[in-house]
């Protein structure tokens, strides 16, 4: 399994427009954040978890060549904007519909803003989108399982996933320890942590590092990152030996 972090930053991305902080005007390519997403290749198969409003860049910077399946932890913006930059994608090798797996409540919302992709009379060139509801509950695509993990971001329920020895959770402020059972035994772990001060709707730093320790992932990468989180190099610092920011364009092997 290859992972790749098509972006680690939060809703407004790093530079944040308007904003002159260190971090903003960091010229370190780490302190440089797109909206979070992230692509998994494994067994021959190509998934991404989420398309944002960067998808389209960030499928140009990674070369991706096909999608299998888009699997969506939740219905906000920050998370699901890019998904007509599928297009490209239904038409590689003749005509594909992909298949987009989220909640009910997810693909409803999805429904309602990009309406064109499923009305009845299809403009030519719309994304072509097969809707697959998801619960909690395992499930498989193309062979491959899927472990959803519900955790609360604010009052809003989402999807983290776990893949074999991969689990990925990003918005994410409180999980049950039922739920957090899933993760136990994974080689690698990814969790939001926002930034140092509390959030109502994200871990801080040391509340992702505290669920970090409990999961002991062999290593653990923080997404989702702020600006007020601090330079890159500066919190890396701070971290233990397995707990690491992630970065846009990180890959990681299993």
């Amino acid at each position: 399994m290859t992972i790749t972090f098509l972006g680690t930053g939060t809703s407004g991305g790093i530079p944040v427009l308007t904003c002159g902080c260190r971090v903003c005007r960091s010229l370190d390519f780490r302190d440089k954040r797109l909206r979070v997403s992230v692509w998994i290749e494994v067994e021959g198969k190509s998934f991404i978890i989420d398309t944002g409003p960067d998808f389209r860049q960030q499928a140009l910077r990674e070369r991706i060549p096909n999608i299998d399946a888009v699997i969506y932890t939740h219905e906000h913006k920050d998370h699901t904007a890019g998904l007509d930059d599928v297009r490209p994608y239904n038409y590689l090798h003749g005509i594909k519909h992909l298949n987009i797996y989220g909640h009910a409540r997810v693909l409803a919302q999805l429904k309602r803003e990009f309406a064109y992709a499923f009305s009845e009379y299809k403009y030519p060139g719309v994304p072509l989108i097969n809707c697959q509801e998801i619960e909690n509950q395992p499930f498989k695509i193309d062979g491959i399982d899927f472990i959803p993990i519900e955790v609360m971001h604010h009052k809003l329920p989402v999807f983290g996933f776990r893949i074999g020895d991969f689990t990925y959770i990003t918005d994410v402020n409180y999980i049950s320890d039922s739920e957090l059972e899933k993760a136990y035994g994974t080689k690698v772990l990814v969790l939001g942590a926002l930034q140092r001060e509390p959030h109502i709707s994200h871990f801080t730093l040391s509340q992702a590092v505290e669920v970090a320790k409990k999961v002991n992932a062999q290593m653990t990468y923080f997404t989702h990152i702020s600006h007020k989180m601090g330079l890159h190099a500066d919190v890396s610092n701070e971290l233990p030996l397995n707990i690491r920011l992630a970065h846009d364009g990180l890959k990681v092997y299993l």
